[in-house]
């Protein structure tokens, strides 16, 4: 879990000191999160969703949390009830905001998690729609990091699969770097991982 959580890149340095019952309660479960208590840190999230009715962001990573476990996951039972729970949460945090771009890449993620179950299965189904979700979320924020480097990385992996050129995808996995370095969350909660996926990228890329 603790590699999983290098490879999220949640920054959690930095909190402020909360004033409110949320910013407390998010602050506790991120610190939750970093000390590798995935059950608690969830759980947390999910009672704090619940008291924050008009809050997307426990949903998401409550979403985020259960998109993370299911990578390499090979029991589908394991696998349904951590991707059921990651749709719900999305969906309630969709409700929340509508047209949110983190949670059109949140929902390709999750999406992407199936295909990587049972490509021949689910890439049927789903393939098409990570592709749209993408395409949706770069109209809304092109400078959104994790949008452009989600979006590229997803047409790298289509370009591998169908024997294609992926240089053209790794330029734009590059140029998202840029991203990462200047773009500003609303607050301290909203999300900042994905550079580290992109610099792994980039190295394999070059290699």
């Amino acid at each position: 879990m603790k590699q999983l959580l290098l490879i999220a890149m949640i920054v959690i340095t930095g909190l402020t000191q909360a004033q409110t019952n949320y910013e407390k309660g998010m602050a506790k479960a991120f610190e939750l999160w970093e000390a590798d208590k995935w059950d608690e840190a969830e759980n947390l999230f999910v009672r704090i969703s619940k008291a924050e009715a008009n809050e997307w962001l426990p949903n998401y990573y409550v979403a985020f949390m259960n998109s993370l476990k299911s990578w390499n996951v090979k029991d589908e039972t394991v696998l349904k009830a951590q991707l059921d729970k990651a749709q719900e949460h999305l969906d309630i945090a969709m409700g929340k905001s509508a047209n949110n771009p983190e949670l059109m890449v949140m929902q390709a993620q999750v999406l992407t998690n199936w295909i990587a179950y049972d490509g021949a299965v689910y890439g049927m189904k789903y393939a098409a729609k990570v592709s749209e979700i993408y395409a949706k979320a770069y109209e809304l924020a092109p400078e959104n990091p994790r949008v452009a480097y989600g979006k590229a990385s997803w047409a790298m992996g289509s370009a591998q699969y169908f024997g294609q050129d992926t240089k053209p995808y790794c330029a734009a996995i590059e140029a998202s770097l840029e991203l990462f370095d200047t773009f500003k969350g609303e607050s301290q909660f909203h999300p900042k991982w994905g550079k580290d996926r992109a610099e792994q990228s980039i190295a394999a890329c070059k290699s």
